[in-house]
């Protein structure tokens, strides 16, 4: 029970943290920096617009693809251990597929140019990698004692 209030408050906290940000944006927020633009663009692929080509395919695509792996984590048990970092995961996850059916593409806002142009991000992105390096570190710098050898 309490992995699941945990997976909750970090799933539904993200989402609305994701969806406040990128509000300020549509309604206009523009700032100009020597290494980093906060600049409203709209991504119609995934990471550095790939699968753009699918148009409106990819947000059934993905909507499955979300579906399917919280369907995973829940049936195996994996909330009780990493309910935070999967909380992570599935709120910028749904954060992003929200935009693609509200905006017709993922709303980001954050262009790094220091030296060389990187992606365009956002808070949902960032929630993501966040939530999958610590589910990374747990699995393989503190495994699970049941699950030693």
């Amino acid at each position: 029970m309490r992995g699941i209030f945990i997976f909750l408050l970090a799933a539904v906290g993200t989402f609305i943290i994701d969806q406040g940000i990128k509000s300020i944006f549509i309604e206009g927020y523009y700032r100009a920096g020597s290494c980093i633009d906060l600049e409203l663009h709209y991504n119609k692929g995934v990471a550095f617009s790939l699968f753009a080509f699918l148009g409106p395919y990819l947000k059934w695509i993905q909507a499955l693809l979300v579906t399917g792996i919280f369907a995973f984590v829940v049936k195996e048990g994996y909330l009780k251990r990493y309910a935070l970092p999967v909380g992570l995961v599935i709120g910028g996850a749904l954060g992003n597929l929200y935009d693609r059916f509200v905006h017709e593409g993922v709303v980001d806002y954050v262009a790094w140019h220091c030296g060389f142009d990187f992606a365009v991000f956002n808070y949902a992105d960032v929630a993501i990698d966040a939530g999958i390096v610590w589910l990374l570190v747990m699995i393989y710098f503190f495994p699970d004692k049941s699950e030693v050898k």
